[in-house]
């Protein structure tokens, strides 16, 4: 059996046309505002997504100071993380900025022995936190998240743009169905 091809009428919905319902048309200005908000409030919506995300990375950034710490114990070398095969927590002591000695776990290089010294990152009471993130991370952080809010915004925007198509092309084939009963009756043979 052969197929048939369908040939694709770009813009039928929007030609003169007697078979066109005003459904259709309808129809094709819903499509068309659904992509146009959807491209411009992606956009925008991706901006302000970027825009936060970017303000979220630099205040954790400027509470973040260094200090050198020491090792309190000698790591081996055979010890290794499950994630970072060349780091392990280790206990360390450090002075914070107020001269209190404090004492916690950081990340060590594996082989490290006791009394050496250890770059962390301290927040503005004395606490470890982690090293501040690269340029090159914190620019992918927020082009990631820009692109995530961006795209989310833009799906949203299309499926309610098809939530109301939908609804149009259901009113249609209601109004179609009854307008058939209407006609369909006239249509009939009668025989006998």
């Amino acid at each position: 059996m052969r197929k048939t091809k369908r040939a694709k009428v770009l813009g039928w919905r929007w030609r003169r046309n007697e078979l066109r319902r005003h459904s259709d048309a309808v129809e094709a200005w819903i499509v068309l505002a659904a992509w146009a908000f959807a491209t411009a409030g992606g956009a925008v919506a991706g901006v302000a997504g970027a825009q936060v995300v970017a303000a979220a990375q630099t205040r954790p950034g400027a509470e973040r100071l260094p200090a050198t710490a020491v090792l309190l114990r000698t790591v081996p070398r055979s010890a290794r993380a499950a994630a970072d095969y060349n780091r392990v927590r280790a206990k360390v002591r450090w002075t914070d900025a107020q001269g209190t000695v404090r004492t916690a776990t950081a990340d060590v290089k594996a082989g490290t022995t006791v009394g050496s010294t250890v770059p962390v990152w301290t927040d503005g009471h004395g606490h470890l936190v982690d090293k501040p993130a690269s340029p090159a991370v914190e620019t992918a952080r927020v082009v990631m998240g820009g692109t995530g809010v961006g795209l989310a915004g833009g799906l949203f925007v299309l499926a309610g743009g098809r939530l109301i198509r939908l609804r149009v092309e259901r009113r249609a084939t209601e109004q179609w169905g009854e307008e058939w009963e209407r006609t369909g009756a006239r249509w009939g043979r009668r025989t006998g």
